[in-house]
This record gives C-alpha cells, structure tokens and sequence, in this order.
C-alpha cells in the first residue's frame, strides 16, 4: 500500500527525517495527517510561507523537472509555457522544442498589468512570436495576463476548457514567472478552491508537480519552476527580488542625457550614452528601483563607492557576477532590455552601452510603447 501524502501546497512527499529536504513535517504533525486522510496538509516550509511569509530553503534538483519535460512527449497533453514579459529572453524555455514532441504548446505572457494602459497588445504578442520563432519554437497560440491582477483570464480559461476535453494541461516556466500564480486564479474562476498551491516571489516554490482534477477526467498539472542561471531571480535575495519585482503598472522615468552621461539602475544596471545629441531616455522599472544620472567619466568610481549602499540592489550578499556591458546603436526606436529589472526606451541614432551582471537579461528590441 501506498501511503506516501503529498503536500497540496508544493506537490513534494511529506516526510519527518530531514527538514532540510523538501515535504518536511514534524513527526506529530505528519501523524496526525496520516489519520486524517481526508485533510488537505502543507509541509512546513508552505504552511510558513503562507501564514508568515517566511522562507525556508530547501534542497532542489533539476534533473527531476527536466526528466518530467521528456515523458511529455510520450502523452498526449497542451504544454503551456508561462513568461515573464519582463524577462521574456530567459523565461522562454527555448528548449522545449525537443520536450513537446507532437504535442501543441502556447506561451501565456504574465505581468501584462505592469505595461502602460496606452500599450497595444498586438505589439506585445507580435515581439513575442518572433522571439520564439527566432529560437525555432511556433506557439499555437498566445495569451496576455496578469495572473495577480486575473487580468484577460477569461479568454484564456475558455481556450483551456476546449483543450483539456482529450488531454492534460501542463504549465512549465522558468522559476517566478507566475505559473502557480496563474493555477490560482484558474481555479479560483473556475468557482473550486482559493490558493490551494503556494505562491511566493521566492524561486523554487513548487517542488514537485500538483495535479488538479477537471471534471472532464483530465489534469491541470503545475510543475517545478526551472532554476535558471540566466535569470537575475536565481541570484537575488528575497528582500532585492521584492524591490526590483513591479507591482504596479510602471510610470515612465524621463531622463534628459547627453553624450558623456551615464544613468544607473540601482547597482544592477547601467547605461552609458556614447553617441548621439542631447535627448530623453525613458525608463519603465519598478518605482522602488534608486535610479540615479553622473557623468560616464565618474561613473566607475561611483559605482565602487556606493554600491550596496545608494545604489541597491545587490546589498553585498548575493551571488551576483561583475557588470558586463554591450554596444547598441538602433536604427530606430528601441527598448533597452534589462530582463527582470525593466527596459529603457531610447531614441534612434543614438550609441549606447548597456551593462547587466555578466550581460544577465540585457537585449534590445523595437520600442513597444
């Protein structure tokens, strides 16, 4: 007999020998819940993250989640990639071309509160497909959403619905890009449950994968958030993650720059103005984010004198690679790229250079605003 219990907030095995390993609950309390089978249980690292807001880290592999991506083409299911639109290059799994096999997979772009109200969603959608399509990947579909917010759910829901009549619906994504978020607020639509999974800015949420039943005899199925190296999420704290995380939709930051100025981002982003005549750079990033002008001649020293300081995020804890820049000169109106910061709208013919850590999330595209 089979008597492992699942942790309906996480989707790891509950056990009492490691709290360090994922599922932990204090022997009386996994017990308890043994002779109570009908009780929905959290581990102790969900029921605190809950109620307390407090983090417990805890050990994590990879290597399951990407097992879990190759049985997919085995089945049949609707893969959906859940993104964020604030980091779209690094939250699109570019690999799931090989994963999905004959199956159908859409992208679900999240956070589409966060853009101006005057933001055209087929402008958003169009950049979208031809990033995917650049990577080789065609998504049979494409969706904007706000999962916080249960903005444009409806149209999704429905599209769901009609998908999940002969097959399971699975969402993957890179980690905090919203997925367990998203199944929250379908349920919750769907008139079932209120916040079965956690849900948290911390990466690594969902541990293993959930199973939601439809009455359709079919599955949504929430699976681990893949760890990326290539996401500044993977390297923050919970503290900077929530600073530079928007929450509400972004006011524009007009700045006037001339060759020879230099405009930083907090201490994880940087753009100094090369060539060009005097003119504005707008920037659309978290309100909370210091942002601060100098002269390119003192902006080295600058940044070595107050960074963790003025200019934060990092504080000095994390695990976060040198600033790394690259040259951009746009034929036209563009948006620097700053992947889980924000971006920068500039000007055309003008010649920049843009500085993340070790390039993490920088890229350019044709202004969308």
């Amino acid at each position: 007999m089979n008597d492992e219990l699942i942790c309906i907030g996480c989707g790891a095995v509950l056990q009492d020998q490691d709290p360090k390993k994922s599922g932990y609950l204090p022997s009386s309390a996994l017990t308890k819940a043994r002779e109570n089978e009908a009780s929905d249980v959290y581990c102790q690292r969900c029921f605190r993250l809950r109620h307390y807001n407090e983090i417990m880290p805890v050990e994590q592999n990879n290597d399951d989640f990407l097992a879990l991506l190759n049985s997919l083409s085995q089945q049949k299911a609707l893969v959906v990639n859940v993104v964020d639109l604030f980091d779209f290059s690094n939250s699109l799994l570019s690999s799931l071309k090989r994963f999905v096999g004959d199956n159908d997979f859409i992208l679900v772009g999240n956070k589409f509160d966060l853009f101006p109200k005057n933001t055209k969603q087929s402008k958003i959608k169009d950049w979208m497909r031809q990033e995917a399509n650049r990577v080789g990947l065609y998504p049979k579909d494409i969706f904007l959403i706000s999962a916080a917010k249960k903005l444009n759910l409806p149209e999704l829901i429905d599209y769901l619905n009609q998908a999940s009549k002969d097959r399971d619906v699975y969402f993957v994504g890179t980690t905090n890009v919203g997925k367990s978020t998203l199944i929250n607020a379908i349920i919750d639509q769907m008139g079932d449950i209120q916040d079965l999974i956690t849900t948290s800015r911390f990466p690594g949420t969902t541990l293993d994968k959930i199973e939601i039943p439809l009455d359709n005899g079919h599955y949504l199925v929430d699976t681990p958030g893949i760890l990326s190296a290539n996401q500044l999420a993977s390297h923050l704290n919970v503290k900077d993650l929530d600073l530079i995380s928007p929450k509400k939709p972004l006011k524009p930051a007009t700045y006037q720059l001339l060759p020879g100025n230099t405009l930083f981002l907090g201490g994880l982003g940087r753009i100094d103005y090369l060539a060009g005549p005097s003119t504005s750079f707008t920037v659309y990033a978290a309100r909370g984010l210091y942002l601060h002008r100098t002269k390119t001649a003192n902006a080295d020293a600058f940044y070595e004198k107050h960074v963790g300081e003025l200019l934060v995020p990092p504080r000095g804890d994390e695990n976060l690679p040198a600033l790394s820049g690259q040259e951009f000169s746009p034929d036209t109106k563009s948006d620097l790229l700053f992947g889980g910061i924000g971006f920068v709208t500039v000007p055309a013919g003008c010649v920049v250079k843009a500085y993340t850590p070790d390039q993490i999330g920088l890229g350019i595209r044709r202004a969308l605003i």
